[in-house]
């Protein structure tokens, strides 16, 4: 654990060094969501307030409601796409040398892949976090059942972001096209995970390609338990559905690392095919 601790210790700080050179930066990680946040909500209250809409999604005829449901999916995604991003500068360094220095490195590569992913959300979700909950406190929105479904939220949120970036580490760090998966990544997420939009309003087709992201079960989770009160019981499907999902990831980024640097060792490339 304490190895492990380590790594984790010295991946942080390494994009700290990497990714933050002013404060400015930093107080960016806060403007940036707002900005986005402000720009869904006044697009959408327009069309949101309009009968047939409010008559299908009640919620929307509520303006403080509607904030907060928003809110909470640029929370979510925040989180998530800090990991898209993170896996993309990551990719980078195939070109600098350091992935050489990793597969001689004694740390276990899953490890590297997890710490990873985990110094990015620390250094860019917990500002955004803070606000939202503090937003929510003060709009009077807030909907939780037990004090305790705090610490579920927390982990439906922590436990897919970290096993997401360790896949997209793994995935990223053995492909030619980080750009174009940083790309698909980026909006079209935002589209199939309901961050915007509630899951009923989605084709069916496009809430089938949700589902196979975390986000969108981590948002259905912390909707759940924070605006409409849902109990452990309740979300308990949810909840299952999401360590399945993350133990999944986390197996698949160890077959991609295993079958990546097994090619690498063979071949001499930095590819998985």
């Amino acid at each position: 654990m304490s190895h492990a601790l380590r790594i984790l210790a010295a991946e942080s700080l390494k994009q700290h060094r990497r990714l933050f050179g002013q404060p400015l930066v930093v107080f960016s990680m806060l403007v940036w969501p707002l900005l986005q946040l402000a720009t869904t909500y006044y697009t959408l209250r327009p069309v949101a307030t309009a009968s047939p809409a409010a008559a299908n999604w009640p919620l929307a005829a509520d303006p403080d409601r509607l904030l907060a449901f928003l809110a909470t999916g640029t929370l979510a995604y925040a989180f998530f796409f800090s990991l898209v991003q993170s896996a993309w500068h990551f990719s980078f360094e195939r070109t600098t040398g350091t992935l050489e220095l990793l597969f001689l490195s004694p740390a276990g590569r899953l490890t590297l892949m997890i710490a990873n992913g985990a110094g990015a959300l620390l250094q860019n979700a917990w500002l955004l976090t803070c606000f939202t909950l503090a937003a929510l406190t003060g709009f009077g929105t807030l909907a939780v059942s037990a004090w305790w479904m705090y610490a579920v939220v927390f982990l439906a949120l922590l436990i897919p972001a970290v096993a997401w970036g360790a896949f997209l580490n793994s995935l990223l760090v053995f492909s030619r096209d980080s750009a174009f998966l940083y790309t698909v990544l980026d909006e079209p997420l935002w589209f199939v995970a309901g961050v915007r939009l509630p899951n009923f309003a989605l084709p069916a087709l496009i809430q089938i390609v949700g589902a196979v992201f975390p986000l969108t079960g981590s948002l259905l989770a912390v909707r759940g338990a924070l605006l409409e009160g849902r109990t452990l019981g309740e979300l308990g499907l949810t909840l299952a559905g999401l360590g399945v999902l993350s133990a999944v990831l986390l197996a698949a980024a160890a077959v991609i690392l295993r079958l990546g640097e097994a090619r690498s060792q063979r071949t001499g490339k930095l590819s998985l095919a």
